[in-house]
């Protein structure tokens, strides 16, 4: 089978086009015939060994995708050939096909594309895991996205949509923030418009905002948490700035609010069941169309590092998926 592997810790650079074995599924797996690999931010990090995993060289990026089950293993029960399937693997998705454990494993519903049910697990999985099991948001209170254009941000402007949420979306320029408002969004920020603390207390009525879900870091970090209203919640979910903020914590007690981690694949593997019980939410309201899961573009398997690149310098709108046919 055709694999992209890193060979190398220099980012698209590093990624070559090889032939492997097929896999075979041990006890409790399948083989997935891949035909969609979604690629994410944390793509560009492990990829340097920047990220907080740090597979052995060498190895395939992408952590989820959507296919077909070719080969069932020993053990398995409920799943068969021919099943339609999507799983989070956390790496080692750019391959025609590969073995995955069944707790991995989320059913596609009919009327979803491959493409589009191998773009869900992270984005949409980190963003209902935050968004329900974190923060515990209630339907008619407001949460603010930062980075709300790319991958990570449109899902959770889209799944707060659906909770009931007012949502606003904060992104880098007019054109990102109409695609914020095409998949939810109640009100939008360009963050170069001025003071986001000012902002945000301005357009909720000097209340506050009551969950901030911030995929950025960086230099904004302290002035949104400093918009936020008592007994608020803070978001922690990644950094694609590069820069983790440094927060003062007399403005959580001040506050009476709460900082909190979203280490989305640690949970999927402390608790599988609620993530498979979260999954199946999502793919249903993808379905129905209440999610977009919206792919920016795809390409080749062997585009690999094209496909990299893309997120690299920030062009992405949506998803960046491979595909195998």
């Amino acid at each position: 089978m055709k694999a992209v592997v890193c060979k190398s810790l220099n980012g698209p650079q590093g990624l070559e086009l090889v032939n492997l074995p097929d896999p075979q599924p041990a006890s409790g797996q399948v083989v997935v015939a891949v035909e969609a690999c979604a690629l994410n931010f944390f793509d560009t990090l492990i990829t340097r060994g920047k990220y907080q995993f740090k597979p052995e060289l060498p190895f395939s990026p992408g952590g989820e995708i959507a296919g077909v089950i070719e080969a069932v293993g020993p053990n398995v029960e409920g799943w068969r050939s021919g099943d339609r399937v999507a799983a989070y693997l956390g790496w080692g998705g750019t391959r025609e096909k590969v073995a995955v454990d069944t707790s991995r494993l989320v059913a596609i519903p009919e009327g979803v594309s491959s493409a589009s049910a191998s773009g869900v697990s992270i984005t949409y999985g980190t963003a209902i895991h935050g968004l329900r099991d974190r923060a515990m948001l209630l339907p008619g209170e407001s949460v603010a996205v930062l980075g709300a254009s790319g991958g990570a941000g449109l899902a959770a402007v889209e799944l707060a949509a659906a909770m009931g949420a007012r949502v606003i979306a904060v992104a880098s320029s007019a054109e990102k923030l109409e695609v914020c408002r095409a998949h939810g969004a109640d009100d939008v920020i360009d963050y170069t418009s001025g003071n986001l603390k000012s902002i945000l207390r301005d357009l909720t009525d000097g209340a506050g905002v009551d969950v901030v879900y911030d995929c950025v870091g960086g230099e904004n970090a302290e002035p949104t948490l400093r918009s936020l209203a008592w007994g608020g919640r803070y978001l922690v979910i990644g950094f694609a700035s590069g820069d983790i903020p440094k927060i003062a914590l007399n403005l959580l007690l001040l506050k009476g609010a709460s900082a909190i981690g979203v280490f989305w694949s640690e949970s999927v593997n402390r608790d599988p069941a609620s993530h498979r019980a979260n999954m199946a939410d999502v793919m249903a309201w993808t379905a129905d169309g209440m999610l977009k899961a919206r792919v920016d573009r795809t390409l080749p398997l062997e585009n690999a590092a094209e496909a990299l690149c893309l997120i690299d310098d920030r062009k992405a709108v949506g998803k960046i998926v491979l595909t195998t046919k």
